[in-house]
């Protein structure tokens, strides 16, 4: 017989109010180490080309929130002396979350900045807030409307939550439902992220001897705003952009040679190694941590952070590569044997098993000590760990698993996403393919960036993507290997490479930006679209 605790623990039967549940280690650790300086916060921005019925929606998000009982949860509150943190489920929401955001020009604007800096309490039920915010005119990456085009009224539905309690996955999974309770259409069947077996060890990073190489990763370079400046700055600067999908190549004996997943892991090296040799900075090892869900996509999705981190490291086999790979024109070859390295790193850490955050995160966690003094040893290990700590954070949901179909209000036409830039990491990628596009979001901790700085790393990204491109597409001509059918995986996002639109404008590391580059963003949020931002002047 399964139990009210097991049954609320898997989100498949509403559970009465009352129901305990213990933390688990990434709460615990994401608990221990919060901040005001830096909010905890992951927010989903989903937009429609049409407009949604208040009392539908509302109806509609708390059936869904019913659905999937275990969001409805609140940290039950104690002494620092008590063993463990625990969540309260309530099987009702503590108040209503959704709220409607009145029209103006600077309403996303000013939304964006919210799910930046204010961070939903723990303490009420659920830990999240849906902001709806209608949009007049303008296109679904936020960019102005056409000249002579008429703009239609749409909506964008942002939602912020807590990391401490819910990470990306389970905030889609809630608007999934939400849309089937809306539009009144079940969607079709989310398949569950396949794995494939790695044909042998993953390669180490090495040096020309073969032995391997035990060094600090390379940190992303401050900007050079003067250091009082920074010292002083507080939370996250976000810029998002719409790029053509990267093209990808059709298996061979069962595996593909790289996906678009490995292409974003290799953008992101080569985006960092690029902006720190533009300050000054000696090149060294890139490390980026990569989170793996495996969960099913389902109703029967576990809520909460189902995550488990991995860290890919992103150095060649032959040293000699880096300066090919860092020059003002990468070195495609150099790019393709990266590539190459990469794909068969990440098969095997997705393939294998072990605990969400390490050993050491369980041995933290271990209830022999109260929760205060895990606490602070919790804190003091961060500090320690901190020149360890990888380089950047990539997280990629891959295509969108699910239709989002709000009926009269139509199908998500773009999703975009971000998670944490915490430091001492302070930087993270996050991208999710809908309709055929690339939705990117680049978000920076504010004590190592500022704006101008994040826009230029954004404009390196979208530079270094391209190049992956270049070498994706080079390589399904000279191999032989054509477009691949769709695949049911969380990296394979793409239904068309040469999407209308597609741009490979990009601008060259320490120099002035080109016309058609990401600029910075002037709001105080600093979070507006790659292509609002090239709709104002500098």
């Amino acid at each position: 017989m399964t139990s009210s605790r097991t049954a609320a623990g898997r989100g498949t039967a509403t559970p009465p109010g009352g129901v305990r549940l213990p933390f688990p280690i990434i709460d615990e650790v994401s608990r221990h180490c919060l901040s005001d300086d830096e909010p905890e916060t992951v927010h989903v921005e989903v937009h429609l080309p049409g407009r949604l019925d208040p009392a539908r929606l509302r109806t509609a998000f708390r059936r869904a929130l019913l659905t999937h009982p275990r969001v409805l949860m609140r940290e039950v509150p104690g002494r620092w002396h008590r063993q463990s943190f625990a969540w309260e489920l309530t099987g009702e929401p503590d108040s209503d979350p959704v709220s409607f955001t009145r029209p103006g020009p600077d309403a996303l604007g000013r939304a964006r900045a919210r799910a930046l800096t204010e961070c939903p309490s723990l303490a009420l039920s659920p830990p999240m807030r849906l902001e709806v915010i209608e949009v007049h005119g303008g296109t679904a990456a936020g960019g102005p409307p056409e000249a002579g085009v008429p703009g239609a009224t749409r909506t964008v539905l942002l939602l912020t939550m807590h990391h401490t309690a819910l990470d990306a996955g389970s905030g889609l999974r809630v608007l999934a439902t939400t849309a089937e309770r809306y539009g009144g259409s079940a969607a079709l069947p989310a398949p569950r992220p396949v794995r494939p077996d790695p044909p042998g060890p993953a390669p180490a990073a090495t040096d020309g001897t073969g032995r391997a190489v035990c060094a600090r990763p390379v940190r992303v370079a401050p900007d050079s705003r003067p250091e009082p400046v920074r010292a002083r700055a507080a939370g996250n600067g976000m810029l998002q952009a719409e790029l053509p999908v990267p093209p990808r190549v059709r298996r061979t004996g069962g595996l593909a040679p790289w996906t678009v997943n490995d292409q974003l892991l290799v953008a992101a090296s080569l985006m960092v190694g690029r902006w720190n040799v533009s300050q000054g900075r000696p090149a060294g090892p890139v490390r980026i941590t990569m989170p793996v869900d495996d969960r099913p996509r389902g109703r029967e999705m576990p809520m909460g952070n189902g995550t488990r981190l991995v860290e890919v490291a992103m150095t060649s086999e032959d040293p000699r590569d880096t300066d090919l790979l860092l020059g003002e024109r990468p070195d495609l070859a150099a790019v393709a044997r990266l590539l190459g390295t990469t794909a068969r790193r990440t098969r095997a850490l997705k393939s294998a098993q072990g605990a969400p955050l390490g050993s050491g995160a369980s041995l933290l966690t271990a209830r022999l000590l109260p929760v205060g003094i895990r606490g602070a040893l919790t804190r003091g290990a961060r500090r320690a760990a901190a020149p360890w700590t990888s380089t950047a954070l990539v997280t990629n949901i891959g295509r969108v698993p699910y239709s989002l179909d709000f009926g009269d209000a139509g199908r998500a036409n773009a999703v975009w996403f971000s998670a944490p830039a915490r430091m001492p990491r302070g930087l993270s990628v996050a991208a999710a393919s809908t309709d055929g596009r690339l939705h990117v979001t680049l978000r920076w901790s504010r004590a190592l960036l500022g704006d101008a700085a994040g826009a230029h790393l954004a404009g390196l990204f979208e530079q270094s993507l391209s190049t992956t491109s270049q070498v994706t597409r080079a390589g399904s001509n000279a191999w032989g290997f054509g477009p691949e059918a769709d695949i049911p995986e969380a990296d394979a996002t793409a239904r068309d490479p040469e999407a209308p639109g597609a741009r490979d404008k990009a601008c060259r590391p320490g120099g002035p930006y080109d016309r058609d580059a990401l600029r910075p963003d002037p709001t105080p949020g600093g979070s507006r679209s790659a292509r609002e931002n090239r709709g104002r002047p500098s």
